[in-house]
């Protein structure tokens, strides 16, 4: 009993991340395309550019929507879960009013701040003008976010699939024109345009489902200070991490070139964006289930464990494979004018694997509503981050840039890992740590020998390692799941179907 009981855990995590793991396969493929005119039309400036007004619009909008779109869920679900419609119906509504409220503050924040902004992010100052008119971004997102949050609390989740898909679909058709009759000119206007377009996706299904309703009534909106306590740790975070990306953008931008930006930004989507979506895919099953199980010690260490493993195994063949055709995954993403990011995204996949682990820890503080544990652990990543990036800059450029983006990776681990066996009793399972060493052991030799001038070495032994990782995943996955027993009974049932037709 206890052994199926174990595979249907394993199936479980392997169902919902291949699930969403296919939106976001399929984002990542017209994301590509997207990129790929992007950085032909707009070259490795106009992609700096791009980088520096996106992490100074994320910075404001985490700044000041106070995390709506993360502790709403929260209350939504209970009154889903308990089949409260009226309730339901009421609370939405608060949603919505804070959310058109924080919107309000994020546009006057965006505008009174301009001028600052124009001046530390830039080492000419000359954008205000281009902040003032991204500043309706911010209000669009904290309007899109609160949406979001109702479509996910009420478990629209093939919707919210189909918005993603034509989200991103959208921005590939209505700014790829605007960027090559316009060129740099038509970065703003296409950053209101894609955040106008996101919301109108989303309120065109959010509203069909619950008709727009709001109410700025002081008692009215006193029922959602709950959800804005909530979500102030968020906002922290939040801050935090859009402030560090800003810090270190703007240090690349202010020490050596635009250009530097650029290939910053290009090896950072590659690596902790695309070959990411796996992480992506993950968070929206896992977290649920975690809470759910928060006060039993030994069913939580064994569901984060087992996340662990899953992840582990399914994007450790990935990331061997990531490395041995990355040169040529970068002329495909970008041009061969973005070549000069090839060290840095090589040392980044490496961080993955430290990633892949260290992730599903740092949701244990907020599955136990540990919001200040939460808050404290990310401060230390990010603080850790902007101070080794810049160091690893100044003494090896973008390739030290990589180095110090991972050594603030296995730091944070190290303390993410003692701080969760301290205080929540965690402990890490046997075969996570032997999962861990092999993967990591194979992802370093194939990292040697993808930098080696030896085609043989590049070539030959690399491809062999792939292999090695892909068929030790794929046989661990198998006997844990019986995801090839399930196979089998998939292809059975379709061909007792098709022969009774």
């Amino acid at each position: 009993m206890k052994k199926a009981s174990n595979t249907d855990s394993y199936m479980h995590i392997l169902k919902y991340i291949s699930l969403f793991g296919g939106v976001q396969v399929l984002n990542v493929l017209i994301g590509i395309v997207r990129n790929k005119f992007v950085a032909m039309l707009l070259g490795p400036q106009g992609v700096g550019l791009m980088s520096l007004f996106n992490s100074t619009i994320k910075l404001i909008s985490d700044s000041t929507n106070f995390g709506i779109s993360m502790s709403a869920v929260r209350n939504l679900s209970e009154d889903y879960d308990q089949n409260d419609e009226a309730k339901l119906t009421d609370d939405i509504a608060v949603v919505r009013s804070w959310s058109m409220l924080v919107a309000m503050l994020g546009l006057v924040v965006c505008i009174v701040l301009s001028p600052l902004l124009s001046r530390y992010t830039f080492s000419w100052d000359g954008h205000t003008l281009h902040f003032i008119l991204l500043s309706p971004c911010v209000a669009l997102t904290a309007l899109a976010g609160g949406e979001l949050a109702i479509l996910k609390a009420v478990r629209q989740l093939r919707l919210l699939a189909a918005i993603s898909v034509y989200n991103i679909l959208g921005a590939l058709v209505l700014t790829v024109p605007l960027y090559y009759f316009f060129g740099n000119a038509a970065i703003v206007p296409s950053l209101v345009l894609m955040a106008f377009v996101q919301l109108l996706l989303t309120i065109v299904v959010s509203y069909r489902l619950y008709p727009f309703r709001v109410s700025f009534q002081r008692v009215f909106l006193g029922k959602g200070w709950g959800m804005i306590r909530l979500g102030t740790a968020f906002v922290f975070a939040g801050v935090l991490g859009s402030g560090a990306e800003l810090v270190i953008r703007s240090y690349l931008n202010n020490v050596a070139e635009i250009a530097s930006v650029g290939f910053y930004n290009s090896a950072y989507m590659m690596t902790m964006v695309y070959a990411g979506m796996i992480f992506s895919a993950m968070e929206t099953d896992y977290f649920p289930r975690l809470s759910g199980a928060n006060n039993l010690t030994f069913t939580f260490n064994q569901i984060v464990n087992r996340q662990i493993e899953v992840t582990l195994l399914l994007i450790s063949p990935l990331l061997t494979l990531f490395l041995l055709f990355q040169p040529q995954l970068i002329c495909l993403l970008y041009s061969d004018k973005f070549l000069p990011a090839l060290s840095m995204a090589q040392v980044l996949v490496l961080a993955m694997y430290v990633r892949a682990i260290r992730l599903p820890l740092e949701y244990i503080p907020l599955a136990k509503g540990d919001s200040k544990s939460y808050l404290l652990l990310e401060s230390l990543y990010d603080v850790l981050l902007v101070l080794l990036v810049i160091l690893g800059f100044w003494q090896g450029g973008l390739f030290g840039a990589g180095l110090g983006i991972a050594a603030a990776g296995f730091l944070n681990f190290v303390f993410v890992f003692v701080y969760a066996y301290s205080r929540y009793g965690y402990r890490l399972s046997s075969s996570v740590m032997l999962y861990a060493v092999l993967h990591l052991s194979i992802g370093v030799l194939v990292f040697l020998c993808v930098r080696s001038d030896n085609d043989w070495m590049r070539w030959g032994v690399a491809s062999l390692l792939c292999m090695v990782s892909t068929i030790t995943s794929l046989r661990v996955l198998k006997s844990k799941s019986g995801l090839w027993k399930s196979l089998i009974d998939k292809v059975r049932r379709k061909f007792i179907r098709h022969a009774k037709d």
